[in-house]
């Protein structure tokens, strides 16, 4: 029997470890920035999340298990997230919590925003309270209250007629753009620029389109080159890119090189997917 029950347990711990292993590895490449004690920010999915202990509901029934948390601020789950949240860096000057400070407004929308987070997670602990995992999505409304109101509507980008360009060698076209900035202490930022050399704006509020901004971020950060290159927001034919340094002392923004400068923008289709936030940053 003991044998049978051993085995049991074995094949119970393998499917476990085969159903969770691929979650693992998709976390692996994510960057997630931890954020004190509150809750942890997933720059590549953009969604911030946060957990609390709270009073659980009664136990009696399936019914109460599925009753809603209380939404708002006060509990601990929301108000870990609501912490969180005041700690996202917008961009190199600016936090959550500087717009919350400077208007009262502001904090009651973002308030109001916390109260619709997704609970994720609902576990019951054996001393009668309950732990709560939230989930808060910073693309859409969030991202329409937070970026800088310097990024606007890019208007239409046109390409060149036929008879008004010299033709050149064809060459596949670019699908978006991977900035590699491995080893540079480099931290992720709502609203990140990029510059050249002599610090002209590569990649930046002038280039971007608000609307695709606040859909699916202004960009998404990864950790490993390889994963960003196969990321869907820019696979295909990505131009890769290597940051020399940061610019300023958030480390939030990069310096690249006058020649990848001008690949970048070489194009109008190149813009184009600049206006479509086409661009991944790879950060360790």
């Amino acid at each position: 029997m003991k044998i049978v029950n051993l085995f049991v347990a074995t094949a119970l711990a393998v499917l476990v470890l085969c159903l969770t292993a691929p979650f693992l590895a998709a976390e692996e490449d994510e960057f997630v920035e931890k954020v004190d004690n509150c809750g942890h920010i997933n720059w590549s999915q953009w969604v911030i999340y946060a957990n609390g202990i709270g009073t659980a509901p009664g136990k009696d029934s399936e019914k109460n298990q599925e009753e809603p948390i209380a939404p708002n601020t006060e509990t601990v789950p929301f108000s870990n997230l609501f912490a969180t949240i005041r700690k996202v860096r917008i961009d190199s000057s600016s936090i959550v919590e500087d717009l919350i400070r400077n208007s009262s407004m502001i904090e009651n929308q973002l308030r109001g925003m916390v109260k619709e987070a997704e609970v994720v997670k609902r576990e019951y602990l054996s001393n009668g309270t309950m732990e709560v995992t939230l989930a808060f999505k910073m693309k859409g409304g969030f991202a329409q209250l937070a970026l800088p109101p310097g990024i606007k509507s890019v208007p239409q980008i046109k390409a060149l007629r036929s008879n008004e360009i010299t033709p050149l060698p064809t060459t596949p076209a670019y699908t978006g753009f991977v900035l590699d900035a491995r080893g540079l202490n480099a931290v992720p930022s709502m609203s990140p620029t990029i510059v050249d050399e002599s610090g002209k704006e590569v990649y930046g509020s002038a280039y971007i389109s608000r609307e695709f901004a606040v859909q699916q971020g202004t960009v998404a950060y990864e950790r490993d080159l390889k994963s960003a290159q196969n990321n869907p927001r820019v696979s295909g034919n990505p131009l890769i890119i290597r940051a020399l340094r940061t610019r300023g002392l958030c480390r939030c923004n990069f310096i690249i090189s006058n020649t990848d400068a001008s690949k970048v923008q070489s194009a109008s289709e190149n813009l184009l997917l600049l206006k479509k936030c086409k661009v991944i940053i790879v950060i360790d």
